[in-house]
């Protein structure tokens, strides 16, 4: 993929123009986007069957019970959603414990949006009880006005009643809000609510998502902190 900014989608006047940052979770703050596709490979393994780029692509982004129905779907198998559930949740423990880690750039950015006083929230498809563990165990909690998940939602992602629900609790219109995602359902949630969007994908070789303000390699990428405007002595801090 070519990462470059879109002068079409990015204009000069956007640059310092937002008030808030709302980031997604797995594959965007934290490394457990790869940590499921490891866990729904041993599931499917387990069945003598393959975790393929088509379903890995199908899943992505969705809530853990529509990516699991998906699954079920795809490879016709005969568990439930809560029976894989359970089986993902029973996998995943030990990785959390030896492989979790944050993304490369996810604690700098933090850092400088706390200094800059930036309001930030996460807004993800993830479950309540997943996210707010691994936030605790790195001691994030406090670092978020919010935490937004897909039990607080009727429409989840692509759907923009996420962001909009977002703007809601942080009292600022959408378009003042930064969204960071990592998958196209997320991009295109944000995109339909307003916001300002910059896609960091997890799928390096897919097609960038529309109406994004530019794609970046990661969340090291110095174009996301010049959209926000820090002062230099909020940088240098």
């Amino acid at each position: 993929m070519v990462i470059e900014s879109s002068t079409e989608r990015w204009p000069v006047e956007t640059a310092g123009g937002f008030q808030a940052v709302a980031f997604d979770f797995d594959g965007l703050l934290f490394n457990t986007e790869e940590l499921y596709q490891e866990v729904g490979q041993a599931i499917l393994s387990r069945r003598g069957r393959n975790l393929c780029p088509g379903l890995l692509a199908v899943m992505r982004g969705k809530p853990n019970r529509a990516a699991l129905r998906a699954m079920i779907d795809w490879h016709r198998l005969d568990e439930s959603v809560d029976q894989l559930l359970a089986e993902t949740d029973a996998l995943f423990e030990p990785l959390l414990a030896t492989r979790l880690s944050p993304m490369p750039g996810a604690t700098t950015l933090l850092d400088r949006l706390e200094r800059a006083g930036t309001p930030r929230a996460i807004v993800t498809s993830g479950r309540r009880g997943f996210v707010l563990p691994i936030l605790a165990r790195y001691g994030w909690a406090a670092r978020f006005a919010f935490v937004l998940t897909a039990e607080d939602v009727l429409l989840d992602k692509p759907h923009p009643e996420p962001y909009l629900e977002a703007a809601r609790q942080f009292g600022i219109p959408p378009e003042r809000i930064l969204v960071l995602e990592d998958s196209h359902h997320g991009c295109a949630a944000g995109v339909a609510a307003g916001n300002g969007v910059v896609c960091v994908p997890s799928e390096r070789d897919a097609a960038p998502p529309h109406g994004v303000l530019f794609v970046a390699a990661s969340l090291e990428d110095r174009r996301i902190v010049d959209l926000l405007g820090f002062l230099p002595h909020v940088e240098a801090a």
